[in-house]
């Protein structure tokens, strides 16, 4: 379980295949405490584990179906990636709770500054739009953030200096990929009504 506050703006290494998936070797720059052998580690919001660790370096993998739900299919020695340790018991929840369980992706339709803020719409398959709600939460990259407007195909977010300066989000381009975890209470209770529109997928 995680908050959807980024950790670190950390960097992949290496990417090795291996088989129909691939390891990756990120750097985590000024880690405070030394991660361990098996915690679990938010990746761009995709909750991977430390299966190798070197001081500030560490290994994950991915299997296929996180590389074809996730945007770290695309991702390439030298990209920047969000990082968060998972949420221990007692710590302070300055975010939602995000379980680091990729649903989908989408695509950045639209990026505009206003003031010292920036909005940015996305766009995404619309099976997904109902478990969104106007003012309500959601994962993007693994950044918690809430939500401005909701459209039937996407929906759009105000980003603060603070967040455009210390998440992958700040250097966002038009047509950029990201990954998308919805608010999973909305989920469970979609589930609950019989209106879950995404086991389809």
């Amino acid at each position: 379980m995680f908050t959807g506050l980024v950790e670190a703006l950390g960097r992949i290494e290496r990417v090795e295949e291996e088989g129909a998936g691939r390891r990756f070797t990120l750097a985590w720059p000024e880690l405070s405490e030394p991660l361990t052998l098996g915690e679990s580690i938010a990746v761009n919001g995709c909750c991977l584990t430390a299966v190798q660790t070197n001081g500030k370096h560490f290994d994950v993998q991915a299997g296929p179906e996180t590389l074809l739900r996730t945007n770290l299919g695309a991702k390439h020695a030298g990209d920047r990636v969000n990082l968060e340790r998972a949420l221990r018991v007692g710590d302070r929840l300055g975010g939602h709770f995000v379980q680091g369980h990729i649903d989908t992706t989408a695509v950045l339709a639209e990026r505009r500054r206003e003031g010292e803020w920036e909005f940015l719409a996305f766009r995404l398959d619309p099976a997904w739009t109902p478990y969104m709600v106007r003012k309500g939460s959601i994962a993007v990259d693994g950044v918690s953030l809430t939500l401005v407007t909701v459209a039937p195909d996407g929906f759009s977010v105000m980003l603060i200096p603070h967040t455009l300066a210390v998440t992958t989000l700040g250097a966002l381009a038009v047509g950029d990929r990201v990954n998308i975890e919805t608010d999973m209470l909305a989920r469970h209770v979609a589930k609950l009504i019989g209106k879950d529109t995404s086991d389809s997928e």
